[in-house]
């Protein structure tokens, strides 16, 4: 567990706002000085608090609109099968998340596609071929009215 001070926290937030804030106005939004600003930014990043920067994209625009949400239930619960499926979902470029949970499923996953056409083959050709697969039960997102991953 890494201590935050208040004044991190506050960088933190600015950052997922806007990861490419400049530092000068990140420093007047924290109240910082822009020197004093670059330093904590930079020793977040150090530490690991910070693990990168990415660009958040308009699925529609990219291809990419059609979100589902998939609870994958294995047959096997060992050590092997969990491999073996995290493997199969790195190669698919359609899963942009894994997720191994507690529950009544082993796996969520954020699958993004095309279109219902694309999804469908992607459950069918992928997921469907997965040896270890036991159930699989989609949840097509309509809408999201909040959305703060980067």
């Amino acid at each position: 567990m890494t201590d935050l001070d208040a004044i991190d926290e506050r960088i933190l937030r600015e950052l997922r706002r806007d990861g490419r804030i400049s530092n000068l106005h990140l420093s007047e939004r924290v109240g910082l000085s822009a020197s004093a600003t670059l330093r904590r930014v930079e020793a977040l990043e150090r530490r690991g608090v910070i693990r990168g920067y990415r660009a958040v994209l308009d699925g529609a625009q990219v291809g990419r609109g059609y979100v589902v949400y998939v609870a994958v239930g294995l047959s096997e619960h060992g050590k092997a099968a969990q491999k073996g499926f995290e493997a199969a979902m790195r190669a698919a470029p359609e899963v942009v998340e894994v997720h191994n949970i507690a529950g009544a499923f082993e796996y969520l996953l954020r699958v993004e596609a095309r279109d219902l056409a694309a999804y469908k083959a992607f459950h069918t050709d992928v997921l469907g071929t997965v040896p270890a697969v036991r159930s699989i039960t989609s949840y097509i997102v309509m809408e999201s009215p909040k959305d703060e991953r980067a």
